[in-house]
């Protein structure tokens, strides 16, 4: 082993472990990863961007933008109408689902999908009073499954056929993956629909207007003349555990209590800290005229507002009444005078009058004041709701607090509350950074809850109304992806020309506006992509990949094709498990053409074992982006997917392993 292998190997098992550990997002360790090699002279200089231009980032970047453009359109809501039975029992409902979303994630962007159905899953959870686990474990999972079965169904299969095309000349096919992927998917698909529902953890079943979302964390004043004022902590929690409910902070002066004594007294303006059910918040709060530091902030600022205006008004009457005065004055003293001097006399008054009524600050509003209008209209609306969200993976609002968005300025709505599960934090709500798979109760108007949603990546989890849109639109934005994905299947321009100009069609027919066009790309993705192929190929040219190989070869799979493509396989679905998929992918390709390399086999089944195996993340909620998404909603724990996942693995190595030697010999 040379010391650019020894380098390499470091730089490698510092990223997987940085990746594993999941302090910082994927995209820092991968850019820093990159920046090591360049540093140690892995990476030549000239070379270190490259991945940027990089046909599979490319067309992970344009298959976005794409799919976003058939999601609002109203093209998948228009699907889903048609093809999702109107009135069907839960196995009929859970069947059609699953199936739908495994379709839909063979074309589109797979969390896209999942999005759109997991409000139409809450709906339907809730109407058959069946917990929303069952179905939402089920869905993500199909979605899952079949994102492997085309080339842009999933990033992991755009890297595994970058890795081709760079050995081979060309690269996979658009179905290409297809005869392994749709075996695989139907067959854990039938495991998930008929087996699945039974293994997915139970828990408390959605309620009439809710569903199971774990325990709120919400802050509550204790205004004036409130019941609570002057009453004991103890007293507090014992009326709070009428419902479900109870106090596990304290904010008195701005100053954080996170244990208060029980036999401390409650003052006005008092701040707690309560832990609540979502079916028991609101009585919690009436039942001690507690209420929200939301709602609260909001009349303290509508309040400002009203009591600035009538000063405004007050200071009005004041100049007003001045000049009146002064104009009396002057008339009274010039009465004697000549008629011309008391008629230049009189006129300054009204001059005086003019100018006081027409100053430049009576025609203005500070923005203060404007601000708190919007509020007002906003948050006064006659068509308030409470709405619950999710935070999507890689959202803008990751990372971020209400206040460092300013929340009600910007969308003139409250975060009443936030539900993570798990987790407990002393954090105040206005500061608390959020994490992917939060639920946030807004309140709000449904079109500002649905501008933030749509400009922060929170998906709505309240029932709505499917809706068509514009069906012209959605008839475009359905045929320019039906046209990109037919130039590439029938290999007439490669797949990155084929998406770019579906997505340059998009935005001269209208479909994609331009100043949105780039919010539907996953940036941290597509810097993960770039940052890390430059990486790969550097374990490449090192020999370190071939080291990797030969170790694994010689120890476990004694020179053995078979086992070495299982080996392979499942090496990377355990990885996959843990760390990101496209990450994944873009460390095992190597090793898999390493692999073959040793072997004097086809580096083909080896690297579709690796795409396969990049996909199937089914045993934690951290694997895969859909996991994590129906993490909250689904009220799970992070141990409960490996009852379900496991033997869904087990199934895609059973099936994967025989159908790619098949499909692909050795």
């Amino acid at each position: 082993m040379d010391s650019a292998q020894i380098m390499i190997l470091t730089v490698l098992v510092g990223t997987v472990a940085l990746f594993l550990w999941g302090r910082w997002r994927h995209d820092m360790v991968a850019m820093a990863s990159l920046l090591m090699c360049v540093v140690l002279g892995l990476v030549p200089t000239g070379e270190a961007f490259n991945g940027f231009g990089h046909p599979a980032v490319i067309t992970v970047a344009c298959i976005l933008i794409l799919s976003s453009a058939l999601q609002q359109s109203g093209a998948v809501d228009a699907l889903t109408r048609t093809v999702l039975p109107q009135s069907a029992g839960p196995f009929v409902t859970l069947a059609a689902l699953s199936l739908l979303a495994a379709i839909l994630s063979a074309f589109m962007n797979n969390v896209g999908a999942l999005a759109l159905l997991m409000p139409v899953a809450l709906q339907i959870a809730n109407k058959q009073g069946v917990p929303p686990g069952k179905i939402l474990m089920p869905l993500a999972f199909g979605s899952i499954l079949g994102g492997m079965t085309t080339l842009i169904g999933t990033p992991p299969n755009l890297i595994v056929s970058g890795f081709r095309a760079g050995l081979n000349g060309s690269g996979f096919s658009m179905f290409d993956y297809s005869p392994v992927g749709i075996a695989i998917a139907l067959a854990g698909l039938a495991f998930v629909i008929l087996v699945g529902r039974f293994l997915v953890p139970t828990r408390e079943r959605a309620g009439a207007e809710g569903f199971e979302t774990g325990s709120y964390l919400t802050e509550a004043r204790i205004t004036e003349g409130s019941k609570a004022a002057g009453m004991l902590l103890r007293d507090i929690n014992d009326e709070l555990e009428k419902s479900d409910a109870q106090v596990i902070g304290l904010i008195r002066n701005e100053k954080r209590i996170p244990a208060p004594n029980p036999y401390r007294e409650l003052h006005d303006n008092d701040i707690l800290l309560i832990e609540a059910e979502p079916e028991g918040l609101a009585s919690a709060l009436s039942g001690l005229e507690l209420t929200l530091e939301a709602e609260w902030r909001s009349i303290q600022a509508e309040a400002k507002a009203k009591a600035a205006e009538k000063e405004k008004d007050k200071d009005k009457d004041k100049d007003k009444d001045k000049d009146d005065v002064g104009a009396d004055a002057k008339e009274a003293a010039t009465e004697t005078l000549k008629e011309t001097t008391k008629a230049q006399n009189a006129k300054k008054p009204d001059e005086k009058v003019i100018s006081t009524d027409a100053k430049p600050d009576d025609e203005k509003s500070s923005d203060a004041e404007q601000t708190a209008e919007l509020h007002k209209k906003a948050l006064q609306s006659d068509d308030i709701s409470l709405i619950e969200v999710v935070i999507l993976p890689n959202a803008a609002f990751i990372g971020r607090s209400a206040a460092d968005i300013r929340i009600r300025s910007h969308y003139g709505i409250n975060l009443l509350a936030i539900s993570r599960q798990g987790q407990r934090s002393m954090s105040r709500l206005r500061t608390m950074k959020m994490q992917a798979g939060d639920v946030l109760l807004m309140q709000g108007s449904p079109a500002a809850i649905s501008e933030f949603g749509n400009r922060m990546g929170c998906a709505p989890l309240a029932e709505r109304a499917l809706h068509l849109g514009d069906k012209s639109q959605a008839f475009k934005a359905s045929a320019i992806m039906a046209i990109a994905i037919a130039l590439a299947a029938f290999g007439i321009v490669p797949a990155a020309i084929s998406f770019a100009l579906g997505v340059l069609a998009s935005l001269l027919f209208g479909v994609v506006a331009p100043r949105t066009l780039y919010d539907a790309v996953d940036w941290p993705v597509v810097v993960l992509l770039a940052a890390l192929i430059p990486v790969a190929t550097a374990m490449e040219t090192t020999g370190s990949a071939d080291l990797i190989a030969r170790f694994l070869l010689e120890t476990i799979a004694q020179g053995n094709a078979v086992i070495a493509v299982g080996l392979i396989l499942i090496v990377t679905m355990t990885l996959s498990d843990f760390m990101n998929n496209a990450a994944t992918a873009a460390v095992m390709c190597p090793i898999a053409i390493g692999s073959a390399a040793q072997l004097d086999a086809s580096s083909d089944p080896f690297l579709m074992a690796v795409a396969i195996g990049a996909s199937c993340a089914f045993l934690t909620p951290i694997g895969h982006q859909n996991n994590t998404l129906i993490l909250g909603p689904g009220g799970f724990r992070f141990g409960d997917y490996w009852k379900l996942g496991l033997p869904i693995e087990i199934i895609v190595v059973a099936v994967g392993v025989p159908m790619l030697l098949w499909v692909w010999p050795l």
